[in-house]
């Protein structure tokens, strides 16, 4: 939908789907002002770009208020590398990197915790030390007590497109087409979430860039990432410092900010509801300035 008012010659703009998510704590988060900002934070040994930084706890837990002080919406907590090629980890260890850290977030800020898990043991141990969204990379498809754990509890859940699993998942990644297909397998896992209780308001859809998918995959569905807006649901895109853009650029991920900020743009320009980020502060400038040009007037203001 292009917006209203808009004359010959304007650049054209997705309108953003006044959606809204009901948190357990009775909280609404919404979009209708602006994209929300997911701030990253993994404590692992060996993510793709910042493995190992943040296994203190209290490394962890300050990086998070950070995140919280640069006006991060949301803090995604992920003890378990889901880069390709990786293995999956054990439930005990991913309890152990990520529950201090979400009870110590919790207990310390009013941002809401969300955490990224395909593993129901891990996700009912953090909703009860108060994370509030799961985010599920495998949506629902490796554990099947999580659906009914997110129906049970009433937390958002994050569905994830995902060709195969993390480990096998970039050895030749093949579509007819990719954006219908990664559409329809979302669908499919909507209507399972939905089958298993989780009300539909309370779903997030991530086309799961760099899962997958090839470079030309990834920036067909960047092209095209308005057409997402057909699932009636939330979409989350998640693009920071990953391969795609080093590809493109030749950086490594530490220096790949410029990439993932130009893929901030294409998000919110295309009626993105969350953007998630390794880098909250200069994500949050891109959203507000990129809303500045859709509403025609200063962020915050007329």
């Amino acid at each position: 939908m292009v917006a209203p008012g808009s004359r010959p010659g304007d650049a054209p703009w997705v309108e953003r789907p006044d959606l809204k998510l009901l948190l357990p704590s009775g909280r609404t988060l919404s979009a209708a002002g602006r994209p929300l900002v997911m701030g990253i934070l993994n404590v692992t040994p060996d993510s793709f770009s910042d493995g190992g930084r943040f296994l203190d706890l209290a490394e962890a837990a300050e990086h998070g208020r950070a995140m919280c002080a640069d006006g991060a919406d949301i803090i995604d907590v992920g003890g378990e590398s889901t880069r390709p090629g990786s293995d999956a980890v054990p439930a005990d260890e991913e309890l152990r990197r990520v529950i201090p850290v979400i009870k110590e977030l919790a207990a310390q800020t009013a941002v809401p915790v969300s955490i990224d898990t395909q593993k129901a043991e891990v996700a009912a141990a953090a909703l009860e030390e108060g994370a509030q969204i799961i985010n599920d990379v495998s949506a629902l498809r490796t554990d099947p007590a999580m659906a009914p754990l997110a129906a049970r509890t009433g937390a958002p859940v994050v569905l994830m497109h995902m060709l195969g699993r993390p480990k096998t998942m970039q050895k030749d990644p093949t579509y007819g087409e990719v954006v219908s297909e990664v559409i329809e397998w979302l669908r499919g896992r909507v209507d399972s979430a939905i089958e298993a209780g989780i009300r539909e308001g309370q779903i997030v859809v991530d086309p799961g860039f760099g899962f997958g998918k090839r470079l030309g995959h990834n920036l067909e569905l960047l092209r095209r990432l308005p057409a997402l807006h057909a699932l009636g649901r939330l979409v989350m895109v998640g693009t920071s410092r990953k391969a795609m853009l080093g590809r493109i650029l030749g950086s490594p991920e530490m220096e790949r900010l410029h990439g993932t900020l130009a893929t901030v743009a294409c998000a919110v320009m295309s009626g993105c509801h969350i953007v998630r980020v390794h880098d909250v502060r200069p994500a949050l400038e891109v959203v507000k300035v990129c809303e500045a040009v859709r509403r025609g007037i200063a962020y915050g203001g007329a």
